[in-house]
C-alpha cells in the first residue's frame, strides 16, 4: 500500500511539473508549409501561402533575365530587350530608392535614409544594410549635433552613418545633446502645426465677456 500511494504521490508531482513546464514554455511559431514542384526539371520550393516566386538571371552573353516560377507548375522566362534596358533600369531605381524609406515617418527622416543609400550605392554597395533603419529622429540628431559640436552638416552625415541605432540612441539621450534634441523637436512639431494658439486662447477668452 506504502509503494502504490509512494508511486501515485510521484506520478502527480510529474504531472503537475509537466503541466507547469507547459504553461511556461513559449509556444513556437509554426513553420510554414512548404510546396515542392518540379518545373523545368528544377525543385522548387514554395512556402505558406507564395504562389509565385520572381527571380533575376545575369546569363553571360545576354541581357539580364527575370524568372517567375507558379505554384502550378509553369514558368515565364523574360529577357529584356535593348529598347527597354534604360527604362527597366531606371524602374528599379525608382522602386530601390523609395524601398529605403519603409517605416519611417517623418519626411525629414526619409530624405536621409534616401540620401545614405544614394551614397553606398554610389560606391558600389547594392545589399548592405541601412543604419538608420529602425532609428526615428535622425534628421533632428544630426541638427543637434551640428550645434552642439560646432560641425558642418556634411561633418556630421559623414561621421554618423557608420553609427548603430544603439550608438544613435545613446547620442540622442546624452546629456549633452538631449536638451538641444528635445529643443528641436518641439520646435518642429510646433512648425507642422500651424495653429495660431494665441487665437484660439483669446477665442476661449471672449466667451462670456
Amino acid at each position: 500500500m506504502f509503494k502504490l500511494n509512494t508511486r501515485l504521490m510521484e506520478a502527480v508531482v510529474d504531472s503537475s511539473n509537466g503541466s507547469s513546464d507547459a504553461a511556461s514554455a513559449k509556444p513556437t511559431k509554426a513553420k510554414p508549409e512548404v510546396t515542392e514542384v518540379t518545373i523545368d526539371g528544377r525543385k522548387v520550393q514554395f512556402a505558406g501561402k507564395r504562389k509565385m516566386l520572381k527571380e533575376s538571371l545575369f546569363p553571360e552573353g545576354s541581357n539580364p533575365q527575370v524568372r517567375l516560377d507558379f505554384i502550378s507548375g509553369k514558368s515565364i522566362l523574360f529577357t529584356l530587350p535593348d529598347s527597354l534596358l534604360a527604362k527597366f533600369a531606371a524602374h528599379g531605381a525608382e522602386q530601390k530608392l523609395g524601398d529605403e524609406t519603409a517605416g519611417t515617418q517623418d519626411v525629414d527622416d526619409m530624405y536621409e535614409d534616401v540620401s545614405a543609400l544614394v551614397e553606398r550605392l554610389n560606391k558600389g554597395e547594392w545589399r548592405t544594410e541601412r543604419q538608420g533603419g529602425g532609428f526615428s529622429g535622425i534628421s533632428i540628431l544630426i541638427k543637434a549635433l551640428m550645434e552642439v559640436t560646432g560641425k558642418t552638416d556634411e561633418q556630421v552625415k559623414a561621421w554618423i552613418k557608420d553609427k548603430t541605432p544603439a550608438d544613435k540612441a545613446a547620442l540622442k539621450n546624452s546629456p549633452k545633446v538631449k536638451p538641444v534634441y528635445d529643443r528641436l523637436e518641439a520646435e518642429k512639431a510646433a512648425g507642422a502645426a500651424k495653429v495660431d494658439t494665441d487665437a484660439l486662447l483669446g477665442e476661449l477668452g471672449s466667451i462670456g465677456a
